[in-house]
């Protein structure tokens, strides 16, 4: 299993989350299409899902509500993170099923707790 998959086309914030993932050894994958995103999360049922709010080709709010009708996947805690002007993205990740909606600057900040919950799980 896979601690954490993350739904982020933002190079230097993937960098950012592999280099935090590295130094705590938590298993992480970055998946680059929302098809791949969907195959890993069924493949790894990941103890988190991590999606960038505003990867509109990943159609995140899409994508949440069909992780959470798969009663194989729907367990997995997902995170979504977004700018912290766009309060109204906070709204539509709630409806979809999204367990945690943070700003971005928040999300940030807190990375390092937010991963380290993860740090027991196996590589992928």
């Amino acid at each position: 299993m896979a601690a954490v998959v993350a739904a982020v086309n933002d190079l230097f914030f993937g960098a950012k989350l592999r280099e935090t993932a590295q130094n705590l050894g938590v298993a992480l994958i970055v998946a680059p299409s929302r098809q791949e995103v969907l195959g890993r999360v069924r493949e790894h049922c990941p103890a988190l899902l991590i999606v960038d709010l505003h990867w509109e080709a990943c159609r995140p709010l899409e994508l949440v509500r069909a992780i959470k009708a798969d009663p194989d996947v729907r367990s997995v805690q997902v995170l979504g993170y977004h700018a912290h002007v766009r309060a109204d993205l906070r709204a539509g990740a709630a409806e979809a099923g999204f367990d945690e909606v943070l700003p971005r600057s928040a999300f940030s900040a807190r990375l390092p707790e937010i991963l380290g919950r993860y740090a027991s799980a196996t590589e992928p």
